[in-house]
């Protein structure tokens, strides 16, 4: 690890691609570098951090009893076929054929692959329980690969399953992956969160999230007073209570030749249409009405309506969630001309629903309570509608969690207040239960000699988007700030000025350090000056800096905390014991 050969190379300026703090570093430092959208090389320093991570997650793994494997990355499409995941996946996962142009696919997860080898091997419940587990790169063709290393299109992941011959089995086998989890994360030391979450394409009756803090993160999730905590795309707002309506006067049609906004609307009603109660229109009192475009696996597009208050906006992960497998798309001009009976600006409930002139499915969502009035679009060019009863003057096919949520909204159970804040998904643990088992026939016999299904769970670490989480959350203005777990070196030695004293007593230093179990990073190079060197230790972030010059001649070295920046003088011969100290404390 001496930098006059180590395949290194740090960079002044930002790359131009990078979005995040962490990503900018890490590529400056020299820990990565781009290939492609969404895949990087790992250089020297950045596979030293990702395997050290590796082996955290290792250790945890072996110790609840996990076994290690290692299953390949390009996969038959037939065991995807036979559970529905060759069209679930839609165009997220990288199909290809072999010249004997037989379908092929390169793994983004392994549930069929590791059912399928437990059923080869496997036939009794004498066999169980079982938990394998593997750190693999997995490959998902992301429509937008950003953030480097958070959101790739190639990442390496720790995948692990447990088979069971009953839920019971299962619960343990799940609280035992949940409780390592734990212990993983705090052993990387970000701060985390365990959410409720969406089971999504996996499937199963239980899932939690484990996701890194982070101002950055491009995960919403939402907690209150009381200790819930949820990914909004779980989150169920429950059903506004219904209000009683038998005070509102018949609905009445108005001209309004300005669709413009949504307070635009509620301007016009103010100035034309004040209230009887006293009470100013808001954007509230709208009832907007938002078209979208479904596009199922198989290719059918399906026109869906969401009914939502208009102060708010529709969350498209709370969206997606609700229709998948269905993808959602903008509704297009040329959709709208397939659908004349839509009044583009002026879209009401008269004209939506699968039996009314539109023909399309209507849902709203649970903020819209039965018996609660409206202002809204009249299904007309130029008219709106005002006093539109829900349950009077129209009805929905249905409801559907379509809303963003903000601060202040109740809590599901009705007990507490949300608060949103931002995170990176780092882990995902699911119950599945027996969706790939039955799929594929993983049966065994069972105490009484008759086949049972077995049961899986199926557990996920982001080993790859670990290392970009801990840089996201250790930075400042000079570099990375790594860390001592996961630093690539204990110690970043260096050695300055051009004396060849100096040069001497450095490689003693380091063979010594190297002898009592510490590892080194020793900045060598004699034609580099002082401030390049001292830029590059802040930059790559090695937690101890220790700094070999000027003050040799007076028996002294200076010993650096990277991350306070405090340093000290310490004496030449004291300084192995220093650093040792320093480093096992």
């Amino acid at each position: 690890m001496r930098m006059s050969t180590l395949f290194l190379r740090t960079l002044r300026e930002d790359p131009a691609d990078a979005e995040l703090p962490g990503h900018r570093l890490l590529v400056r430092a020299g820990y990565v570098r781009r290939v492609a959208p969404g895949v990087f090389t790992w250089l020297p320093l950045g596979l030293r951090v990702l395997q050290k991570v590796e082996h955290i997650v290792r250790e945890e793994m072996n110790a609840i009893g996990a076994q290690e494997v290692r299953m390949p990355a390009l996969l038959p499409r037939e065991p995807y076929d036979t559970t529905g995941r060759w069209t679930e996946y839609g165009d997220d996962m990288f199909r290809l054929q072999d010249r004997k142009d037989a379908d092929m696919l390169l793994g983004p997860t392994h549930e069929e692959i590791f059912c399928l080898t437990v059923k080869d091997l496997y036939n009794s419940y004498k066999d169980f329980p079982l938990s394998l587990y593997q750190i693999q790169t997995k490959y998902r063709d992301e429509i937008r690969p950003r953030a480097g290393l958070l959101r790739g299109r190639e990442f390496i992941m720790k995948d692990s399953y447990s088979f069971d011959v009953d839920q019971a089995g299962l619960e343990k086998a799940y609280d035992a992956h949940r409780g390592a989890y734990i212990k993983i994360f705090d052993r990387l030391g970000f701060e985390y969160v365990i959410v409720q979450a969406d089971s999504g394409a996996m499937g199963g009756s239980a899932s939690e999230e484990f996701l890194a803090i982070s101002e950055h993160g491009e995960d919403t999730f939402v907690r209150d007073e009381h200790g819930y905590s949820a990914n909004v795309e779980a989150v169920e707002i429950p059903q506004a209570p219904e209000v009683d309506a038998s005070g509102v006067p018949a609905a009445q049609v108005y001209d309004s030749l300005n669709a413009g906004t949504v307070a635009t609307q509620a301007a016009e009603l103010n100035e034309k249409h004040p209230r009887n109660d006293g009470r100013e229109w808001g954007e509230g009192d709208i009832l907007k009405n938002v078209v979208v475009m479904l596009v199922h696996p198989d290719g059918t597009r399906e026109p869906l309506a969401v009914g939502l208050p208009g102060d708010r906006e529709v969350d498209d992960k709370r969206l997606e969630t609700q229709v998948k497998p269905a993808e959602v798309e903008p509704f297009t001009d040329a959709d709208f001309a397939k659908h004349p009976a839509l009044a583009k600006g002026y879209i009401g409930p008269g004209a939506l629903g699968a039996d009314k002139p539109a023909g399309i499915r209507y849902l709203l969502d649970p903020l819209v309570a039965v018996g609660s009035a409206w202002a809204t679009g009249a299904d007309e060019r130029g008219k709106h509608v005002m006093n539109l009863v829900n349950g009077r003057d129209f009805t929905a096919d249905g409801t559907i969690q379509a809303a963003r949520l903000r601060d202040g909204d109740p809590s599901p159970d009705g007990h507490g207040t949300l608060r949103a804040a931002r995170g990176m998904e780092m882990g995902h643990v699911f119950q599945l239960g027996t969706k790939y088992a039955e799929a594929l026939g993983l049966k065994v016999l069972d105490e009484n000699g008759k086949l049972a299904t077995v049961t899986m769970g199926s557990y996920g670490i982001g080993v790859s988007r670990a290392v970009a989480a801990v840089a996201e959350n250790n930075v400042d203005e000079a570099g990375l700030c790594w860390p001592r777990t996961l630093a690539p070196a204990d110690v970043h030695l260096v050695a300055t000025g051009k004396d060849e004293a100096t040069y001497i007593k450095a490689e003693e230093v380091v063979s010594q350090l190297e002898a009592q179990g510490v590892s080194v990073l020793y900045d060598d190079r004699r034609k580099v000056s002082p401030g390049v060197k001292f830029k590059d230790a802040e930059l790559l972030g090695v937690p101890t800096i220790l700094v070999l010059g000027r003050g040799l001649a007076d028996g002294v070295v200076e010993l650096k905390d990277r991350r306070s920046g405090d340093g000290r003088d310490v004496p030449v011969d004291d300084v192995i014991a220093e650093v040792v100290r320093e480093v096992r404390n």
